[in-house]
């Protein structure tokens, strides 16, 4: 890890960048934000990005400051009166791909490439398999790019195809032609272009430019090379030396070539400035130990949180009474494997990726005698096979070294009875010696392979196995539902020990649902039967749903953001259906599906009998799904790590999926809020966690957190309580399984035994001597404490 991770932000507050909330907005909020309590303002991508992007990941120009959010001299601004406050900016970084545009000139560099194809001095940037498509007419050797733009078949669109001067024109679309085809009739003049014009539907099966994920409009960029890390960072880099940007946040560091190696040449660049990367870890994995960066963005500290407030038993019993409701025992983790098979397979979304892989392996074995005769077919089903098995995001072989302890534990013992398999295998692992071929199999299936996870799982199999919604989130795994206060304690020491510097984070512009829409979902691992019943009630006062797995997904997200509109809701499952790509997706909608669905979740939210019976369970289940938001809160900023803030999340936040969860925030309204006193007023949830809050961002500085030691308590009880010491002189204590706790009859003889000394409650004001104390009576107010020693 760098220097930088020793002096890591005490805590930051993510701002989401957009027209609607741009640099001058965030310049605003700055008081706000330095009275809440953080360290830096962590703000979304800042460079130029597509024309009205709510996101900014869809870079157009390296070379300025998004003109849309200000342009530099507002990032300036923003800074100077940041640091009039002690705050530091954080900027998000996306080293992995640029937008593929409309129009498509926007993109410089991809622009030229587009005119004047593998000759061209930017074909170096972009990740184009060149061979994999004829070339023009008069080069056919030379290749060229697929772009899958068109809304049907080419020959059905020609009419609407029009040449300009030297630009092609289709619809919004504007493409440069070639030099000296502009006066071509178009059949011929198409056929000479660098690039081949296709419906929209061939991108599964035919791209060959490799993309973020599958999305067609996000064309990678190959940040190994160094002239390209160069060009697209000159701005980050400029603003960093002159002290504007304090530290970065790298954006998906799976899909580059090299992770480890972009993010030494980000440190030697920057001398080590404060870097988080959005890794994400399943399962035990973790974070190679030898990138040079603080630790991660916080999926695997919010899997910790989520799970410790999760009861197992009872998620096992939901998963049981899912499993018997829809007629289908699949388990989760069959769930994840047939989502990644389905990626790989012909027709699937990653289909042309592992087709390119198919290709690369056969130039390889046409190298070398040793390693002839394996068959596209057989290929083709080796990498399937090796993609669907593997179990988390991708292995980290660096050609040249041995590869590391982790890709051989995953990869060491696969296909062992299969000479197909391994030698996909042992190419993967840079096992079978060095070449330009080889080197570039071992990066690019680890890029492949993270796409499948990225896709097969989290954006299918997460979408399809709807027993408890709060478990499918980023990094999680359904499958294993809860975390026990053991295990929880032996992340929190293993984290301080090795990435003191991480980020923790609870909700992300990524997330699926927000920490407090998770908190109520949360609260039904403790009551699985009871909500298998209300599930089936609420199910018969809407009428008969042909899909029960939908059943449980609409009824769980209405638990989740209720109230909210039918706008929100439908967007919500509407997408949630086609990402589960069973009855419709993206590619293939059924409009007649479709239209029932979302005519169905209208109807039930315009139903007089089932919407009190909803109000009535969310008011039933309010004071478990308070206790846990604020144990996970707490927990949250007080773990070790950077606790890293979404906007708005100081206060009970129930957003879902993007772009529900990327609306701009009136941070002026609570700014005015933070203001109100807390005092007497447990009934008002945002007012108790907003000083929850505060009053934890202020104590990080005030009170520099010492090492972690759990803390137990005892009596009937104790295994309600999760509790521990930041050092001698501060205490953090949350109430984990609250309605089995409220079952339990309370706390009752519960203590937890403080330290020698005099200690107060900093969130009640409340004083305690060390010894014994009840937990009925520290907790009596909040379901958390936080206790300093008083000097």
């Amino acid at each position: 890890m760098t220097s930088a991770a020793a002096h890591p932000p005490t805590a930051s507050y993510r701002l989401q960048l957009q027209p609607g909330f741009t640099l001058q907005d965030a310049e605003r909020a700055v008081p706000y934000l330095a009275a809440l309590g953080v360290s830096h303002l962590h703000l979304s991508p800042l460079l130029e990005a597509a024309p009205g992007s709510t996101h900014g990941y869809d870079t157009v120009d390296h070379s300025r400051i998004s003109e849309q959010l200000g342009g530099e001299p507002a990032l300036r601004s923003l800074a100077d009166e940041a640091h009039r406050h002690g705050l530091a900016l954080i900027a998000d970084v996306v080293p992995n791909h640029m937008a593929l545009p409309v129009p498509e000139r926007l993109n410089g560099p991809l622009w030229q490439v587009l005119r004047d194809g593998p000759d061209s001095p930017f074909a170096a940037w972009f990740d184009v398999d060149w061979t994999a498509q004829p070339g023009p007419a008069d080069a056919p050797a030379r290749g060229r790019l697929l772009l899958p733009l068109l809304g049907d078949r080419l020959g059905a669109v020609l009419d609407q195809l029009t040449v300009d001067g030297d630009v092609l024109r289709y619809h919004e679309h504007v493409l440069p032609l070639r030099p000296g085809t502009e006066k071509l009739e178009l059949p011929e003049l198409l056929s000479r272009q660098w690039y081949r014009l296709a419906w929209w539907k061939l991108a599964a099966g035919e791209l060959n430019y490799r993309r973020f994920f599958t999305v067609n409009e996000l064309i990678a960029v190959r940040m190994e090379v160094p002239e390209v890390f160069e060009a697209t960072h000159g701005v980050l880099l400029r603003l960093h030396a002159d002290g504007v940007l304090a530290g970065f946040r790298i954006d998906h560091p799976d899909g580059l070539a090299d992770p480890r190696g972009y993010l030494r040449r980000l440190s030697e660049a920057t001398g080590g400035a404060y870097t988080v990367v959005e890794k994400i870890l399943t399962g035990p994995e973790e974070l190679p130990a030898d990138w040079p960066c603080a630790g991660t963005t916080g999926y695997d500290a919010l899997r910790r949180i989520d799970g410790v407030l999760t009861d197992h038993a009872g998620a096992e019993r939901l998963v049981t009474a899912y499993q018997r409701d829809v007629a289908d025992r699949t388990t989760a983790a069959e769930a994840a494997r047939q989502g990644r098979a389905e990626q790989t397979a012909p027709g699937g979304e990653l289909a042309a990726e592992t087709d390119r892989l198919v290709r690369l392996t056969q130039r390889i074995c046409a190298a070398e005698a040793a390693l002839a005769d394996h068959s596209p077919l057989d290929l083709r089903r080796a990498l399937t096979d090796l993609f669907t098995a593997y179990p988390v995001y991708r292995p980290y072989v660096v050609p040249g070294e041995e590869p590391p302890a982790e890709a051989l534990a995953v990869l060491g013992d696969a296909a062992e009875d299969d000479a197909t398999g391994r030698l996909v295998r042992d190419l993967a692992l840079g096992r079978l010696g060095r070449s330009e071929a080889k080197d570039e199999f071992c990066a690019r299936f680890a890029q492949t392979a993270s796409a499948v996870a990225a896709k097969g799982v989290e954006d299918t199999a997460f979408y399809r196995w709807n027993a408890l919604l709060s478990l499918n989130e980023v990094g999680g795994d359904p499958g294993h539902p809860g975390v026990t206060p053991a295990e929880f304690h032996r992340w929190c020491a293993e984290r301080e020990r090795t990435w003191p510097g991480a980020m923790t984070a609870l909700s992300t512009h990524d997330t699926k649902r927000s920490a407090d829409a998770r908190a109520r979902l949360a609260v039904l691992s403790e009551l699985p039967e009871a909500w298998a019943a209300e599930c089936a009630a609420w199910t018969t006062a809407a009428g008969p749903c042909p899909d029960r797995s939908t059943a449980w997904l609409i009824w769980q997200t209405l638990l989740a953001a209720w109230p909210a509109s039918a706008e929100r809701l439908t967007g919500v499952i509407l997408k949630s259906a086609r990402e589960a790509k069973r009855r419709t997706s993206w590619i293939r909608p059924d409009e007649r599906f479709e239209q029932w669905l979302t005519g169905y979740v209208r109807d039930a939210l315009a139903n007089p009998v089932l919407c009190p019976r909803i109000a009535g369970f969310v008011e039933l289940t309010a004071p478990f799904a308070r206790s846990n938001s604020l144990s996970s809160a707490l927990l949250q900023l007080t773990v070790p790590g950077v606790p890293d803030l979404y906007q708005g999340s100081e206060e009970p936040l129930y957003t879902l999926v993007d772009p529900d969860n990327r609306a701009p925030v009136d941070l002026d309204a609570l700014a005015v809020r933070l203001t109100d006193s807390p005092a007497d007023r447990t009934d008002d949830l945002a007012r108790e966690k907003l000083h929850l809050t505060t009053t934890a961002l202020h104590l990080r500085k005030t009170h520099p957190f010492g090492p972690y030691a759990p803390l137990a308590a005892s009596g009937p009880c104790a295994d309600h309580l999760l509790a521990f010491a930041r050092g001698p002189r501060l205490i953090a204590a949350a109430t984990r399984l609250p309605y089995g706790l409220h079952r339990a009859g309370g706390w009752r003889d519960t203590v937890l035994e403080l330290p020698e000394g005099r200690w107060t409650d900093q969130l009640t004001e409340r004083h305690f001597l060390g010894g014994p104390v009840e937990l009925s009576y520290l907790l009596s107010r909040y379901p958390v404490a936080l206790l300093t020693e008083v000097s």
